[in-house]
């Protein structure tokens, strides 16, 4: 271990263990630190932290609910979440971390999120009594690769007028690929939870320092990933997540990567042979050098757009879900729907 002299007003008497602070972003790891009776703290400070107060208020306590959403009937597949919880005042959250990009993550969001607000009514039971569910997700994938914002907040709105007449649900996606902010840069204390969510493994002792001085819960949110302070238990069930998650990494970029090849090699003879016949074609009008230019270069680009398509039907025939292969290829919904 090493201790800290002291600097400035900040007593540093605290100690650091040598090596990394493992990663909030495993399954293990983020429910010890959010997710536990004794962490009750972290937990409130960091939804008041990433949350929007004006709809949502501040949350001042919270009580842990039954992770497992059980099914209606025996046959379906009963559903875990990682943190679910209702404050003070009854309103519920659910509080997820994903790593990797499953199909239909946010039809699953919205699951969760309908499990919870039907759970809350009793048979004999008011409808009066049902209280809003905020889902909060943060991905180690981008989700909307069209829209810059790290954090994005949906809500219900009347198609016509935008009036935000239905207020029990809100969805709200961190996606961690989008923050590129260093140490030094960050402002606010959801930067710094970001900053934490993300480059926690390779935080540095100055870094940690900077960063907890005035922040005692995102302090002991560091302070749970200590390497050193977890039993030999919870540090094998740890790597065992470690390993099921590059695992699955690893069979999504494979599995990409051979849609993504055999759309290569289907856009290529088509472009191919357009660019072959276009070229033909403007050679005759411009000359034949020009012409078989032109034509390659018509040909290259529809070549790429063919093999995007290609790809897009092969993650069609596996299953995948529209709003999936609109991130990985760039397609419009639409065309890829037309396909």
């Amino acid at each position: 271990m090493l201790s800290f002299p002291v600097i400035g007003n900040f007593a540093l008497k605290t100690t650091i263990m040598l090596g990394k602070f493992l990663d909030p972003k495993n399954d293990f790891a983020f429910k010890r630190v959010f997710g536990t009776e004794k962490n009750k703290d972290i937990l409130i400070h960091f939804l008041n932290d990433i949350l929007d107060h004006q709809y949502i208020g501040q949350i001042t306590a919270v009580t842990f609910l039954d992770p497992v959403q059980a099914p209606e009937v025996a046959a379906k597949k009963q559903s875990i979440v990682d943190v679910l919880c209702q404050d003070q005042r009854g309103m519920q959250y659910i509080v997820e971390m994903q790593v990797t990009d499953t199909a239909g993550f946010e039809k699953r969001a919205q699951y969760y999120a309908a499990k919870a607000y039907s759970g809350q009514l009793f048979e004999g039971d008011d409808d009066n009594h049902l209280r809003e569910v905020i889902f909060l997700a943060i991905t180690n994938f981008l989700m909307f690769p069209e829209q810059p914002a790290i954090k994005s907040d949906h809500i219900i709105l009347d198609r016509i007028t935008y009036a935000h007449k239905l207020k029990d649900f809100t969805f709200t996606f961190v996606e961690l690929p989008k923050f590129t902010k260093q140490s030094d840069e960050l402002r606010t204390m959801s930067e710094k939870w970001y900053y934490y969510l993300k480059h926690a493994p390779e935080t540095s002792p100055e870094t940690y320092f900077s960063l907890v001085k005035d922040a005692p819960a995102l302090k002991r949110a560091y302070d749970e990933l200590e390497r050193f302070s977890w039993s030999v238990e919870a540090l094998a069930r740890y790597e065992q997540i470690t390993k099921r998650d590059r695992d699955n990494a690893a069979a999504l970029r494979a599995k990409v990567q051979k849609a993504e090849q055999k759309g290569r090699e289907e856009g290529r003879e088509e472009g191919i042979a357009i660019g072959e016949e276009r070229g033909i074609e403007k050679g005759k009008a411009l000359g034949k050098e020009e012409g078989i230019a032109m034509g390659k270069k018509e040909g290259m680009a529809l070549g790429e757009k063919s093999a995007k398509q290609s790809m897009a039907r092969q993650m069609l025939q596996d299953g995948e879900p529209v709003e999936k292969i609109v991130r990985w290829t760039r397609l419009s919904e639409a065309s890829i729907r037309n396909l």
